[in-house]
Order: C-alpha cells, then structure tokens, then sequence
C-alpha cells in the first residue's frame, strides 16, 4: 500500500523557517572559516572547529524543522532519538574534515575540490541517516537517480561556498554566499524528499493527537540553536570580525616586489617596515645599506 506523503503541512512556514537556519549556520560558518585564514596555531584550529559545528549545526536543525511539515496520511511517524543524534555527529565530523582541510590546505583547486566533496558528502550523510531515523508502520523506499541529484547538489554547494569563504573579501561576500549555500542545502533536502515513496505495512488509522513532528522534533533541537546562539555571539563580538579588519588586511600589507602568496602564507602578521636582517647583521646594519 502506497503512503500518501505530504511535505508542507503547514504550507510555506516550515520551508523558510529551514531555509533561514541553512543561511543562518552557513554564515556563521564561512565568517569563521574567513577568520581561520587570517590566524596561525591553535587559534586558526579553534576558528575552524567553530565555524564547522556553525554549519553543521544549521543544517542539521534546518532538515528537521524542514521534517515538522512532513506528515504521513495513513501513519503516524516518529523518531529514534539515537539515530537522529547520530546523524548530528556525522555532520560535525564530515563538514570539520572538509572544512580543515581547506583551512589548511588553502582554497586551492584540490583542496576545494577534496574539502568540498567532503563536506558535500557529510550533508548528504545527515539527511539520509536523518531519515533513516524515521519510525513509521512502513518502509522508506528512494529513487536512486533523483538521490543522485540531491548529493550532487550538495557537493557542488559546499565547493562553492568553501570558495567563497577562501576569497576573504568582506563580510557582504560571506552573507551572499550564506544565502546561495542555504538555497543549495534546502534544494538538496526537498529534492531528497522528492526521490522518498513509503510503501505501508497497512492503515493505522492517522496521527494520535499530541504527537505532532513539531512535539517530537522541538525538544531535540534546543541544543544546536542553543549553540548557533553562541557562535553569533562569538562572531558578532570578535573586534576584527566586527570591524572587518581581518578581510582588508591582505590588500593593505602587500608591498611592491613582495609575491602575494608571501603575504598569505604568515596569516594575522603585518611585515616589518624593513627588511627582515639575516644572521650575522648588527642592528645598525641591514642588508639594504651594504
């Protein structure tokens, strides 16, 4: 028996709703990995590590606030807490991989292209574990070419907005490719729903009243938006970010007859006003005055 599926139960509110959290988690995702470019060490790590939960995170509650307007007619469904958490930890883990190699690694064509399948994969991953986190008295079937479709969607995405984050050109470039990457991620999703069928067991006679997705899903999203709440304070009150200091600063050290490529590799460093002496010099001697 074939399930009468319905992705917008609640119309056009649970579509934006996702779409703005898929924004909201790659924004502060980019600007940190923006930020990561910019510094050396430990600090370069930390910024990396952020900015991968940032994306995760956003995505991960964007597929399931997506999943509150998913109703089955003839079924009630419900979700296994465990795989559903799982499926958080694979986005944390598949996105940072991606994301750390890019850091650094650079935003060089094999990097992109690595670090980008890589977390293009990751959120493929969430969605499809996501779904598999799904109880209801059926069986979930997909159509293979339109799954395709969805991951390539999602790999295609994540290269071009780790591309985008590796530009450093300000904080409008990070919003614009914000807003193109949470269309990606939220086409990506309904077009994973597109490929689902349910094929019932048999009638079970509707959903019982009080177990809505929303009353299922709620509670388990507390903690990532508690943590996307942290991140934006993180970023709002970083005061390079804020200024944007860290996006100029590449463009304002260049000097005439330094290579750029020496100017990026000493990220967060203005070089010295000369040049730097050589073993050997006293301080009142530089190579210059030879």
């Amino acid at each position: 028996m074939q399930g009468t599926v319905d992705g917008f139960t609640y119309g056009l509110v649970t579509p934006l709703v996702a779409y703005f959290m898929a924004c909201l988690g790659g924004a502060l995702g980019l600007r940190c990995t923006t930020r990561s470019l910019l510094v050396a060490g430990s600090w370069r790590a930390g910024w990396l590590a952020l900015g991968s939960v940032a994306i995760a995170s956003g995505i991960w509650t964007m597929h399931f606030i997506a999943m509150m307007g998913f109703t089955v007619e003839e079924t009630p469904v419900h979700y296994d807490k465990p795989t559903t958490f799982a499926s958080l930890g694979v986005a944390v883990l598949m996105v940072g991989a991606g994301i750390f190699i890019v850091g650094y690694q650079g935003a060089t064509g094999a990097a992109l292209f690595t670090g980008g399948t890589v977390t293009g994969l990751g959120i493929a991953s969430m969605h499809y574990l996501g779904m598999a986190g799904m109880r209801l008295n059926g069986k979930l079937a997909y159509n293979t070419l339109t799954v395709s479709a969805s991951v390539v969607i999602a790999v295609v995405a994540a290269i071009a907005a780790l591309w985008a984050a590796g530009q450093v050109r300000g904080f409008l470039w990070s919003v614009g490719a914000s807003l193109v990457m949470g269309l990606a991620v939220s086409g990506m999703h309904y077009m994973g729903m597109a490929a689902l069928n349910v094929h019932l067991h048999g009638p079970t006679g509707g959903t019982p009243a009080g177990e809505s997705a929303a009353a299922l899903l709620a509670p388990m999203m507390i903690g990532p938006l508690a943590f996307l709440c942290l991140a934006g304070v993180v970023v709002m009150f970083d005061p390079q970010m804020v200024m944007g200091r860290p996006d100029r600063r590449p463009a304002e050290i260049r000097r005439p007859g330094i290579p750029a490529h020496h100017v990026a590799s000493r990220p967060g460093r203005r070089p010295a006003a000369r040049p730097v002496r050589e073993r050997g010099y006293s301080r009142s001697r530089t190579p210059q005055s030879r």
